[in-house]
């Protein structure tokens, strides 16, 4: 498996154009994408919306982690224009790859990439704060995803490598992720709700950090209950 590219906030060719930081362009020509519920502001052509079917397991688990934002499916030929609350748009393309991301920054993804809720990693986190939990995108395909502020990008093979979860926009599928607590770091480092977890990233491949944590009660990256039928459904 190759590294996915690096997410490009330039105007380019290909079905997702990034038409200024703000706004993606998604053109359908018979086919279909998934978006983010809601998050069509306007569209040319001759297209339909309608909520998707997540199936039953993923239905599951997006209840029991509140990760796995709802999405629509759009279907039709024409242009369809997306955003999200003014927040910066970038866009990165698969080719068999996998990226990881919070699906509070989802906002748009081919048909040909496939997505389901994973577990970022046990140990640590999971005592914590009952396991921490992603959006995890595999496939062939154009991803467009949203970040509050211009964000960083961040190669952890150039040095050890440290996020906090909850700014953490998307990261590569060759890298590796572990948890580090520090609970010092909640009196010192921005809003004292999780920092005391850090994400440790480590490979050849990239991460996309945002400016900000965003609401603490935001994204659901965090489980309501750790074990039990959480792990049957989820698993490793």
């Amino acid at each position: 498996m190759g590294k996915a590219g690096a997410p490009s906030g330039a105007e380019a060719a290909g079905a997702f154009v990034v038409e200024n930081p703000w706004l993606l362009r998604a053109s359908l020509a018979g086919g279909t994408l998934q978006a983010r519920l809601g998050s069509m502001v306007a569209y040319q052509g001759e297209v339909t919306f309608e909520r998707s079917r997540p199936g039953l397991k993923r239905l599951f688990k997006r209840a029991l982690t509140t990760e796995g934002g709802r999405l629509m499916k759009v279907s039709g030929t024409g242009d369809v224009f997306l955003a999200h609350l003014a927040r910066q748009v970038y866009r990165l393309r698969l080719e068999d790859e996998q990226v990881t991301c919070n699906s509070r920054h989802l906002l748009a993804f081919e048909e040909g990439i496939e997505w389901d809720i994973r577990r970022v990693r046990r140990g640590l986190a999971g005592k914590v704060a009952g396991g921490l939990f992603n959006t995890h995108l595999a496939g062939t395909g154009w991803v467009a995803l949203v970040s509050e502020g211009q964000p960083v990008l961040l190669r952890p093979a150039d040095a050890p490598t440290y996020a906090d979860p909850q700014a953490a926009v998307a990261w590569s599928g060759a890298l590796e992720t572990a948890f580090k607590t520090d609970f010092q770091a909640r009196t010192l480092i921005g809003l004292g709700s999780g920092e005391s977890v850090q994400m440790e990233l480590k490979g050849d491949g990239w991460v996309l950090v945002q400016p900000s944590e965003g609401s603490p009660a935001a994204g659901g990256s965090r489980s309501r209950g750790g074990g039990g039928l959480l792990d049957l459904i989820l698993g490793p």
